[in-house]
């Protein structure tokens, strides 16, 4: 994993604006009326090839696929592995759908409705491995056209996958997780060992308070991010610490958040993780202030921060002085060799759901490269 003694460096979250084609494809595949897989293949190649120069265009300066190839982050395992079938398990209200019921029934669905759920109903096993090798190639073919530059690749983790992907099959929630974490395993490893970082994306730390164990008592939900991290952990087991990131957040979307756990309270397992970079929002309105969290949290020598910088959910194009500012926060307390920018989450977290437009994004992500040269004047004159 690049640091930079000289200037801030800048990454993003994973998941990137697909091309309308591309979604089309996507969308057929997710309704099971896709009549040219081949075809979806090689559209989903090009893809990468189009978003990786666009990033570099943009100036970010650690880049990955974008996720060009799948309906979203987290449940693109269900067509990879045995065991899943049937329909999504009906989950119990949030704690902010029961505090803004009206809300909660505006808000509908968390992603588009002909993204798929289902269910763990038989023992989990790779029955298409050969998809996450076709995710690392089209990447390893698009790192050759930009040679020196730091590629990343995003994969879910168990606890994740967990959260939307319901269990009927195992005896308890550990033993499903740990079940998804055998598994994933061979997923962490095959992307170290092609060369990337690897991201594991873990919301389930955060808004798994919120939506995914909303009777736990404080204590009680602090125990489960402790056996979350336990798990992957032993998943990315293969994965040099330094090759690893890690991703959580609270939820990509806009609305109250009032529920939302405070970083503090799982911030110590997490920076007790084998990854090196921890990635969390740090710009929307809920979570900007927690900046200040850090001048009381000592981050442990050799990990990186990778705050957001900018809100996911909102089409304002960040000021690239704000874009500053937010980073200088960071670095005056951690470090300025310590700090990545980056963006509180996704930006095409479900294909088909466009809560920011492309043209907005690009603009955006321009903003925070620029916001970072800022910045490094600054910090380092």
């Amino acid at each position: 994993m690049i640091r930079s003694s000289e200037r801030i460096l800048t990454t993003h979250t994973g998941s990137l604006p697909r091309p309308d084609d591309l979604l089309a494809l996507l969308q057929a595949r997710e309704l099971g009326s896709l009549a040219d897989l081949a075809g979806l293949h090689i559209r989903a190649h090009s893809a990468v090839q189009e978003v990786v120069r666009a990033q570099i265009a943009a100036g970010i300066d650690i880049v990955n696929d974008g996720e060009q190839g799948k309906s979203d982050y987290s449940t693109y395992i269900k067509d990879r592995l045995t065991g899943f079938a049937g329909a999504t398990m009906t989950a119990p209200p949030t704690r902010e759908a029961k505090e803004f019921p009206e809300f909660a029934a505006r808000r509908g669905g968390i992603g588009p409705a002909f993204i798929t759920r289902p269910t763990c109903v038989a023992p989990i096993a790779w029955r298409d491995f050969a998809a996450v090798e076709r995710d690392i190639a089209n990447l390893q073919a698009a790192r050759r056209a930009y040679p020196a530059g730091e590629f990343f690749m995003s994969a879910v983790s168990p606890g994740q996958a967990a959260r939307f992907l319901g269990n009927r099959h195992y005896p308890n929630h550990e033993a499903y997780i740990r079940a998804l974490g055998a598994v994933l395993h061979d997923e962490y490893t095959a992307i170290a060992k092609a060369g990337f970082v690897l991201q594991v994306d873990c919301p389930d730390l955060g808004s798994g308070w919120n939506s995914q164990f909303p009777e736990l008592t404080l204590a009680q939900f602090r125990k489960m991010v402790e056996l979350h991290l336990e798990v992957l952990d032993e998943a990315a087991r293969d994965v040099p610490p330094e090759q690893m990131r890690l991703h959580l957040c609270w939820g990509n979307y806009n609305g109250p958040h009032t529920q939302d756990i405070a970083l503090r309270e799982i911030i110590g397992p997490v920076l007790r993780s084998r990854a090196t970079a921890i990635s969390f929002e740090g710009a929307n309105p809920r979570h900007e202030h927690e900046w200040a969290m850090w001048k009381q949290v000592k981050l442990p020598a050799g990990k990186i921060l990778i705050p957001g910088v900018l809100d996911s959910t909102s089409s304002f194009v960040e000021h690239p002085e704000l874009v500053a500012q937010r980073i200088c926060r960071y670095a005056s307390v951690v470090g300025r060799e310590n700090v990545i920018a980056g963006t509180d989450c996704g930006f095409g977290t479900f294909a088909g759901r466009v809560d920011v437009v492309p043209t907005v994004v690009w603009a955006k992500l321009r903003s925070m490269t620029e916001g970072a040269r800022l910045a490094s004047r600054e910090l380092w004159g």
